[in-house]
C-alpha cells in the first residue's frame, strides 16, 4: 500500500478513538433523587431538584448537615472525626457518599428526563 494510504487509515482509526475515548469519559445521566439511610435505615428521599438544607442525627449523637443545590447534594458539615464525607463535595450521580462513623448513606436515584440511552 502507498504511504498516503497508510496515514489517512491511521488517521481515521486515530479520530475513531479519540470519539470513543470521549464517549467512556462523559458523565452519565444525572440523578432526579437522592435516598438518604442513617443506620441502614431510609429516613428521606429527596429531589435533587429543590435546593434544601437538613440536619441528619443519629441517636448516639452523630450529626450531617447535608445541602442540595443546583441539582447536587453534599454533607456540608459533620462531627465525625475524619470529615471524609464532607470532601466528597456536591454530587449529581455516581457512587454514593458515605460518612461510615455516622453510619450516613447517600444513594442516587432514577436519571433525569431520560427515556432511552444507547
Amino acid at each position: 500500500m502507498k504511504t498516503r494510504t497508510w496515514l489517512l487509515l491511521l488517521f481515521a482509526l486515530l479520530v475513531l478513538s479519540l470519539g470513543g475515548g470521549m464517549l467512556l469519559l462523559t458523565a452519565g445521566p444525572e440523578a432526579s433523587r437522592a435516598e438518604i439511610r442513617s443506620d441502614g435505615i431510609v429516613i428521606a428521599t429527596v429531589d435533587l431538584r429543590v435546593d434544601q438544607e437538613f440536619t441528619v442525627t443519629t441517636a448516639w449523637g452523630g450529626e450531617n448537615v447535608v445541602t442540595v443545590r443546583s441539582g447536587a447534594i453534599a454533607v456540608t458539615e459533620a462531627n465525625c472525626p475524619d470529615h471524609y464525607c464532607m470532601h466528597r463535595g456536591f454530587c449529581k450521580s455516581g457512587g454514593s457518599i458515605v460518612c461510615l462513623p455516622n453510619k450516613l448513606v447517600i444513594s442516587f436515584l432514577g436519571e433525569s428526563d431520560v427515556d432511552f440511552a444507547a
